[in-house]
């Protein structure tokens, strides 16, 4: 037995397994005494672990015992312990590692057997591979981060495809071992030499032995060579070395600058480099030191270094000391890749977690221009689990964000930074269309059969004309009036007629054509926010209503409210555009974006539709939106498969600051504080619905989503969609819909089936939303979708948070600008009132208008009607508009005075603000007439902006006329506001109001004479 006379480390690299018979396992490892065990995998046959273990070595004669085990769901617990099923073991002599090239092992393929059964013979035994990578180290030293690196964090391949992740000198093995002479030899001829060495004194080594990680006893450089040097040696040895992928965690700078990579990792990793003295003194770090690079080869030629520095303290953290080890993974004088592995002990729970940090520099071309692309990329490894992952992971990457932001604009400083391959795209395909001419000309347009006909007929009437002499008069003509004096001079008139008209016809829409020709095309965007920006390119095989004639098709996109209109495109059904189409900045990403193509009739007539579009921005992300062709909807597109190239591209050139200030205009009509969520937190709500990185999310709220059961979840709310997600045992329910799906939103009192709490109805549009038809619990007969939302925490804030974005996608943006302004400068004192004064006490006198005094030829019993909550009131308020109209009975509050509550809400057509109105309305006799009657209304209106500041008061007088028929009444109707806070607006409001209900009482009372007379009939 073979003792070694110091102790040694045996690094086991657990990679993957392959040609697996069960899809759930797990690997555990021995040497000697010592045992390790690798995590569990489910539902795979190939399973990949990219696990490292580490095994102290006295005896060369021990083996490495690799058991795979088949794992059970009973298995373990608090206090089950027992194995799974044995499925097969590897067995490997250490000894076989010692007699490896540097004694390093590189991944190699090793067959699983399973265990002989007794008393049986089985003739095949394979039940799979596992690939393993060994590396034997002194007791005293550690195998380095970057060989580590290579074997456990890059991407695992095939066994085909092995070579691809390993350098030239380490490439994969066959499956198959070595000779057995072959093995021994190597070991005897190690252990003799080794034994001569210390005999004589000398050092004689056949191979050189390993390194730590901060001393070299390997093949080192005889002296400091320059950082240069040494970077040149690094490329000799892996040029076939390929980059490698980012780290699992996420990205933390991606950036392009002008320069050549070799100069960018010249400045930033140099010793002593003036971009990283910036970042120490920015950050206040202290007691900062680097080591030399130093040239080490052991398994995997790598530089090295280690930097030590101390953190400053914080308000949560004390100051802390930090230590990188920095190794590069490639260095080819064209892409350079540094892996820094960053610990941080004396943090707090920083023995358990370690950070990973991936810098890399390749080469671009912007704007012929050589430029370098910098990503650095990184991920958090825990050596044991806690409770508080979520919260550090947090931690460590907003920490990191902000010192890669100060990086990158430090690195700005010294190289000038340019746009993105996106933006240079984009840039390119603007400026390749910008000067495309017409594709079809005046000349192309009038060279046909008509005009031609027309030309030569008029040419050949004037020279007629011209060589004939006078003739006499004849018949019935007389001076000054000259008829054709044959048939055939009637009929060549009368074509000739015809020709000049058509030709007139063909010039007008020529000319009309032409003036509609690029009214937007070329037109500048303005403003500071979400820019969209559309490439029209082409058309294909566009439909033509009249088969005899070729369409003259133009395209009109409109977005948010706005429209931009190409120009027109005469006799071709495969226009060629080139065009370009800019609209104005607005505050939020937009959502949909409507396409038709139109028939060019003239500027007078009506243009009829050749087909229609709707382009979804949530669901094409910005590689689709950059080259995309539309098919168009309808009769006409569909038979003829007709189509539209377009480039689309979708920017925001104010950055962060435009989400602020959206957050900041809606914090008003929500009431409370909205904050913006932490990228982290954007990027998870991203990834779970599947939405392009410029949707932000606004708020979410727990609840619970009903169907034939409950099912709680949290709804999400961006600028542009409303989602839901649960996770209930592992079965995820997720679907999300635009806001301008949304028909409408209803807060429902408690029921049973909403377990006693207030509901909230989302109603769709017909055919909307038809992708989240699974959350939906019913669909009425007119194809709308109905999704319940209940036991909300608080169901007031979120359902005004969900009314107040609703309101504010359904307005244009200029509505939405005057709005926003309107309240900006409202003045918030307190109010007069409280709002929810009692009715009789908001029966005061205002200052009343009057805008209506009619007499109407009606009897006074029917236009009281209006007010006696009969049939009669309920449609003519339906039908002027009230929806969900409802009244209470009248009752006696006093003397001769009635009181009655009414509520309804405005549709549209109304208020584009929609909104809900409860009003109170006292009746009593009038004080003129023992006949008449006064009807005294206060209305106070809930989800119309400045709706807190003011009530409307009305007053309606219905007297019967003493010296008329009975079929015949005075009615009167004042207006009023009484005003509860004072408003700046005022003036403005007063005058709006006014002028509605005027118009409104007018429109109420002329369905009141339609209704009686339909009744009467």
């Amino acid at each position: 037995m073979e003792h070694l006379e110091e102790e040694m480390r045996l690094h086991v690299y657990l990679l993957e397994g392959a040609e697996w018979s069960l899809k759930e396992s797990y690997v555990k490892l021995k040497v000697g005494k010592y045992k390790s065990r690798a995590r569990v995998l489910k539902d795979t046959e190939n399973p990949i672990w990219k696990e490292e273990f580490v095994f102290r070595v006295r005896n060369l004669d021990a083996e490495l015992v690799v058991s795979v085990y088949k794992h059970h769901d009973q298995e373990g617990g608090l206090f089950n312990v027992r194995d799974g099923e044995l499925v097969g073991r590897v067995k490997i002599p250490i000894w076989s590692v010692v007699a490896e090239e540097n004694q390093c092992l590189p991944p190699t393929w090793f067959s699983v057997e399973r265990p002989r059964p007794k008393n049986a013979k089985s003739t095949d035994r394979h039940c799979g591979k596992l690939l393993l990578g060994l590396s034997l180290q002194k007791g005293d030293q550690d195998a380095s981060s970057s060989e580590s690196n290579q074997f456990l964090k890059s991407e695992a391949k095939p066994a085909s495809s092995l070579d691809n992740f390993l350098p030239s000198s380490l490439s994969k093995k066959a499956l198959e071992v070595k000779p057995m002479r072959k093995v021994i030899a190597g070991y005897f001829e190690k252990l003799f030499n080794s034994k001569e060495g210390e005999g004589s004194g000398t050092e004689n080594l056949s191979e050189p032995s390993t390194l730590t990680d901060n001393e070299e006893t390997l093949e080192e450089t005889s002296s400091p060579s320059s950082f240069l040097d040494l970077i040149e040696l690094l490329q000799s040895k892996n040029e076939s070395i390929e980059s490698p992928e980012n780290l699992q965690g996420g990205i933390l700078l991606d950036e392009t600058y002008v320069g050549s990579p070799k100069d960018l990792n010249m400045a930033i990793f140099a010793p002593n480099s003036e971009i990283v003295k910036s970042m120490v003194e920015l950050q206040g770090t202290t007691d900062y030191r680097e080591e030399a690079w130093i040239w080490k080869s052991d398994c995997i030629p790598s530089l090295r270094r280690v930097v030590e520095y101390t953190k400053p303290a914080t308000k949560l953290v004390k100051a802390v000391k930090a230590t990188e080890e920095q190794a590069y993974l490639k260095a080819d004088g064209k892409e350079f890749a540094i892996l820094v592995n960053v610990s941080t002990p004396d943090a707090p729970y920083g023995s358990i977690f370690k950070i990973q940090l991936l810098y890399k520099i390749m080469p671009v071309m912007s704007s012929g221009e050589e430029s370098s692309h910098l990503v650095v990329s990184w991920v958090i490894n825990f050596s044991q689990s806690t409770m508080v992952r979520g919260m550090i992971e947090g931690g460590a990457r907003q920490g990191l964000k902000e010192n890669f932001e100060q990086l990158s604009s430090i690195v700005s400083q010294k190289f000038k930074k340019v746009g993105d391959a996106e933006m240079s795209e984009k840039d390119h395909i603007l400026a390749t269309m910008g000067g495309q001419k017409p594709s079809v000309s005046a000349v192309k347009y009038f060279w046909n059969f008509t005009v031609i006909s027309m030309i030569l007929m008029l040419i050949y009437t004037l020279l007629h004309i011209f060589l004939c002499e006078p003739t006499k008069q004849q018949g019935l003509e007389f001076e000054g009036l000259d008829l054709p004096d044959s048939l055939g001079a009637l009929i060549t008139g009368g074509l000739l007629a015809i020709q000049v008209e058509r030709v007139f016809e063909m010039v007008f829409h020529f000319v009309g054509a032409r003036l509609q020709r690029g009214s937007d095309h070329g037109v500048k965007a303005q403003g500071e926010g979400w820019i969209l920006t559309i490439a029209l390119v082409e058309g294909s095989n566009l439909a033509s209503i009249d088969p005899k004639e070729t369409p003259d098709p133009y395209v009109v996109f409109t977005c948010n409210g706005r429209k931009r209109t190409s120009s027109v495109k005469l006799q071709t059904l495969n226009p060629q555009w080139n065009e370009i189409l800019e609209f104005d900045a607005i505050d939020e990403p937009p959502s949909l974006l409507e396409v038709e193509v139109f028939n060019f009739e003239g500027p007078f007539d009506q243009a009829s539709c050749l087909g229609r579009a709707e382009i979804n921005f949530v669901k094409l992300t910005a590689a689709q939106l950059a080259d995309l062709w539309v098919p168009l909807e309808g009769k006409l597109a569909q038979t003829s498969q007709a189509k539209l190239h377009l480039r689309i591209f979708l920017d925001n050139n104010n950055g962060v600051e435009t989400i602020r200030d959206y957050l900041s205009n809606l914090e008003k009509e929500v009431g409370k504080k909205l904050n913006l969520r932490s990228p982290h937190r954007n990027s998870n709500f991203q990834k779970i619905f599947g939405l392009p990185p410029e949707e932000f999310l606004i708020s979410d709220f727990s609840c619970s989503l009903k169907r034939k059961m409950p099912l709680q979840g949290r709804l999400f709310l961006s600028a542009r969609i409303v989602g839901f997600y649960a996770n209930l045992f592992g079965h995820r329910t997720t679907f999300f819909f635009l806001w301008e799906d949304i028909a409408s939103i209803q807060v429902l009192p408690p029921s049973i089936s909403s377990v006693g709490s207030p509901s909230l109805l989302i109603m769709l549009h017909k055919g909307r939303g038809l992708d989240a038809r699974h959350g939906a619990k019913t669909m009425d007969n007119e194809g709308k979708l109905h999704f319940y939302f209940h036991s909300f925490v608080n169901l007031n804030v979120a359902s005004r948070t969900i009314m107040a974005l609703w309101r504010t996608r359904s307005l244009d943006p200029d509505q939405r600008a005057e709005i926003a302004a309107e309240q900006q400068m409202c003045d918030d004192e307190k109010s007069c009132q409280p709002d929810d004064a009692r009715s009789y006490a908001v029966f005061e006198d205002a200052k009343m208008t009057n805008v209506y005094s009619e007499q109407l030829p009606m009897d006074m019993a029917l236009v009281m009607k209006l007010f006696d909550g009969g049939d009669l009131e309920h449609r003519v308020m339906s039908k002027s508009g009230c929806q969900n109209y409802v009244t209470s009975p009248w009752e006696h509050t006093a003397t001769d005075v009635q009181e009655r509550r009414v509520c309804y809400k405005f549709n549209r057509r109304i208020s584009i603000f929609g909104g809900e109105v409860n009003c109170t309305q006292q009746k009593l006799r009038s004080p003129d007439s023992e006949e008449g009657w006064v009807v005294n209304e206060v209305m106070a209106f809930r989800d119309v902006p400045f709706s807190e500041h003011f009530r409307v008061q009305l007053r309606y007088q219905i007297e019967k006329e003493p010296c008329s028929s009975h079929n015949c009444c005075q009615y009167e109707v004042h207006v009023g506001i009484m005003w509860l806070r004072s408003n700046k607006f005022a003036p403005r409001i007063s005058k709006n109001v006014v002028g509605k209900f005027s118009h409104r009482v007018k429109e109420i009372l002329q369905l009141l004479e339609r209704e009686v007379q339909l009744t009467s009939q």
